[in-house]
């Protein structure tokens, strides 16, 4: 214990300065968006965001800070050591992407005034919340320690796996998917409740109620990661809502592979899973003569 508090003082003292970078309201009515995440997060927020917000007349920067896999621990330990570790992906207000190489947390910070900053476990821990305290703990406090009172925290919730994924870690859940998705739901509220989140992105619930449609058990292209598209674009839908407080403009934009039943099936998931985020809501959707986008 006393070992996190030294840590933690020494890191006040070397970033209060961030307070000065993003600590005020960013300019105009552009929204900026940083995710510490990992594959799952390239998922949500690096496809198809921008082009709903852009659909519906609304400006967003999104970053995206990545390492494949990265649990809430290698986040902590990166920031203890200051690690230049990260692909940092970034989306600006125009749209135009860019990426770069070995970037640091703290680099990454200081990039923008950011208003909403998005942290999340590993997907194969997402379900286990004693694998969240201890790291949660030091970056919650690292993050509170830079006194920006107008950014916003958010927790983004990760999804079950299919029920045929061959990854290692669905034997943490007995290679249930609901036993996962349950496990999820009660991590994510715990994490929610107890480290004073501002906004939970229910990407997990919104693919689950998506499951109850004709879209059926289609939303992975690996048994883990989300379909390029229909799967992508639910937890786009997801995002949009829950920055914005609106439903998803699915009508104005959808990907070209997603048709515009699926992009219903996107909409109303992400809306249900918004208005109930820790339980499933069945959809009743009635399929159409198309095949689901892969």
């Amino acid at each position: 214990m006393f070992k996190i508090k030294f840590v933690l003082n020494i890191l006040f003292i070397v970033f209060a300065p961030l307070s000065l970078v993003y600590g005020q309201p960013a300019a105009g009515d552009t929204i900026r968006v940083l995710a510490i995440g990992n594959s799952f997060s390239e998922d949500a927020v690096e496809q198809y965001l921008h082009e709903l917000a852009d659909a519906a007349g609304k400006k967003i920067v999104i970053g995206n800070l990545y390492i494949g896999g990265a649990p809430l621990s290698l986040h902590w330990k990166n920031i203890q050591g200051n690690k230049n570790a990260y692909r940092y992906r970034k989306i600006a207000a125009d749209g135009l992407k860019s990426t770069s190489n070995k970037v640091s947390i703290l680099t990454a910070l200081q990039s923008e005034r950011w208003d909403y900053i998005s942290i999340q476990q590993a997907s194969r821990l997402s379900g286990m919340f004693d694998t969240y305290v201890e790291p949660l703990t030091g970056i919650k406090h690292f993050l509170d320690s830079v006194d920006a009172p107008n950014v916003r925290y958010i927790w983004h919730q990760t999804w079950a796996y299919a029920p045929n994924s061959t990854h290692a870690g669905f034997a943490n859940y007995g290679k249930d998917q609901q036993r996962m998705y349950q496990a999820i739901m009660k991590a994510s509220a715990q994490a929610k409740k107890e480290f004073h989140f501002d906004v939970l992105v229910p990407s997990g619930t919104a693919i689950q109620d998506a499951r109850t449609t004709f879209l059926g058990d289609n939303l992975t292209r690996d048994g883990y990661h989300l379909n390029l598209h229909i799967g992508r674009f639910i937890a786009a839908c997801t995002w949009f809502e829950s920055l914005f407080g609106e439903e998803a403009p699915t009508d104005r934009y959808h990907p070209e592979k997603v048709t515009p039943e699926e992009a219903e099936v996107a909409r109303q998931a992400a809306h249900a899973a918004v208005k109930s985020p820790f339980k499933i809501t069945t959809l009743k959707m009635k399929a159409v003569a198309s095949e689901i986008a892969r």
